[in-house]
């Protein structure tokens, strides 16, 4: 058995692991063929299957299935599809399922190890869309914590099937089957609606933590030009990073989503308009994104102005503290040389004069600096 290994369904021969065919593959760099093999138990493949059904006309078969009977029944009835579900599915896991569908080894490579850019790839008769899923997490805006959680949603499409991979905890497809089955006629046109209805699913979510996000940011604003108030630079530069994040999760799907709605894209022309529809929506969360991103660079500029203005004001009232300080330590360092023949050291009213004379100085300094905004 191997850790995040190098596999290749497509091509397994009897007495041969998945491991070995991957690593002796004549397309793959020697980077890429290293494989390092470990041991470990293997977990049976039901584990990672959320949901495995089977739909004829846009409705589901009764029973239970595993992939392969699911797979068997569909192609002896002659139509309809088969949809699978898998959260984070290991080397042996996913092995079984490429076996089954007959999945390329890359994208099963993908599948495993999880972290993909989003993209759009065909191998064959099998369609490959990767997708960045993100969530918002509710936290303290003066705190420096996580603020959007990023999983993928790996979507295989052929033409009686859709396995679709989930990595992260967030991003759950239950919902979207259940919508789905509620509407057979849509349901009847075939895998690829389950295809719009995911990257749909995937869209709406980017749109609910862009509108989470941005009304921290619209917060932090107002708080921020808000007189007297303090905000930590830190938390500033948190939701900055953050939004980066989402940037780099939301932005790269315009290139799948484009080409999904090409012409030349083996998918009904009816769902190609349905996705023309996701990637206008999508066009407009990413605007959006961009918009907040700028919005926070210019936060970040106010807030170090506004740091500069208050150690700026600090120093001010430092300075005047010490010239209005300086006067009383500048007389009492005069008469306390103790020199014998000093004006008015003799006399009996030079205490008290000397205290008034520092007073009066005192006061008429601290007037001047109050009336030039210093104190």
């Amino acid at each position: 058995m191997v850790d995040r290994p190098r596999i290749s369904p497509a091509a397994i021969a009897p007495r041969r692991s998945i491991g070995d065919v991957v690593a002796g593959s004549p397309f793959l760099s020697r980077s890429r063929r290293r494989v390092e093999v470990v041991p470990k138990p293997s977990v049976p493949t039901a584990r990672a299957i959320i949901d495995c059904a089977a739909y004829v006309e846009g409705k589901r078969l009764p029973g239970r299935f595993t992939p392969e009977s699911a797979l068997a029944e569909i192609r002896r009835r002659g139509t309809g599809f088969v949809w699978i579900g898998l959260f984070a599915p290991d080397l042996h896991q996913m092995g079984e399922i490429a076996r089954t569908f007959g999945l390329h080894e890359l994208a099963v490579e993908d599948a495993v190890t999880g972290r993909q850019r989003p993209k759009f790839e065909r191998y064959d008769d099998t369609m490959v869309t990767v997708m960045r899923t993100v969530a918002y997490v509710e936290h303290d805006m003066h705190t420096v914590s996580e603020i959007v959680q990023t999983g993928e949603i790996m979507v295989f499409l052929g033409d009686d099937f859709v396995v679709a991979v989930r990595h992260g905890e967030h991003n759950e497809l239950t919902a979207v089957r259940h919508r789905l089955e509620s509407d057979p006629d849509r349901l009847a046109l075939g895998p690829s609606v389950v295809l719009h209805a995911i990257t749909d699913h995937v869209v709406d979510s980017y749109a609910e933590v862009t509108e989470a996000v941005e009304f921290d940011v619209e917060s932090m604003e107002e708080e921020l030009f808000s007189p007297r108030s303090k905000i930590p630079i830190e938390a500033i530069y948190q939701l900055k990073r953050e939004i980066v994040e989402l940037r780099r999760a939301v932005r790269p799907l315009a290139g799948p989503l484009q080409s999904l709605t090409a012409t030349g894209t083996p998918l009904p022309k009816e769902v190609r308009r349905y996705l023309r529809n996701v990637a206008d929506h999508h066009s407009g969360v990413a605007e959006r994104i961009n918009d907040l991103d700028e919005t926070l660079t210019t936060l970040v500029g106010a807030a170090v102005a506004k740091i500069a203005v208050q150690q700026s004001t600090d120093m001010r009232k430092i300075s005047a503290y010490i010239a209005i300080l300086a006067v009383p330590t500048m007389i009492a360092g005069i008469y306390g040389m103790n020199f014998d023949h000093m004006p008015e050291l003799r006399q009996p009213w030079g205490y008290p004069a000397t205290l008034i004379v520092m007073l009066t100085i005192c006061t008429a300094l601290a007037v001047a600096f109050r009336r030039i905004r210093w104190l």
